[in-house]
């Protein structure tokens, strides 16, 4: 607790409200810095199989420079099918945030089970060097390939 207070670590906590099977206890925690996940860890390179996670962690930032905190959430079930970030909006609308270095690694099994229980709302795979947002088929839904910026000029606060 003191580690949040003192702004070191941010809790995300997880979304729910219909699903059985959704894990409801457990935030998740992540650090103030990237530079500071790096440190802490010891990594003196990044190798290629960290960059997802620090990607994940710059995401979350601009997510809470725009929303300050609220409204943002992860969603994670029993069978630990996981969606990085799920933002609540008006009326019931939740929009579905994957982050992910190369949008043809999302695995849409997850995004699936959560339309389920919550259709209402976008699928956004945020990815670094999108120039311009696009929409594309998975799994018989519309996940919006896109940047930062982009996913955030679209999103309902």
């Amino acid at each position: 607790e003191a580690m949040t207070v003192a702004c070191a670590l941010f809790p995300v906590p997880p979304f729910y409200g219909g699903g059985r099977r959704e894990l409801v206890r457990r935030a998740r925690v992540y650090a103030f810095d990237t530079g500071f996940v790096t440190y802490a860890r010891g990594w003196e390179s990044i190798r290629d199989e960290d960059r997802g996670r620090l990607w994940e962690h710059l995401v979350l930032d601009v997510l809470r420079a725009c929303t300050g905190g609220w409204n943002l959430h992860y969603w994670r079930d029993k069978s630990g099918r996981e969606i990085d970030f799920v933002v609540s909006g008006a009326a019931k609308r939740v929009d579905a945030i994957e982050c992910k270095i190369n949008p043809d690694r999302l695995d849409p099994d997850p995004l699936r089970v959560f339309r389920e229980s919550y259709p209402d709302g976008r699928n956004y795979v945020v990815c670094p060097g999108v120039d311009a947002p696009y929409d594309r088929p998975c799994a018989g839904l519309v996940v919006r390939v896109a940047s930062c910026r982009a996913m955030l000029e679209e999103i309902a606060f």
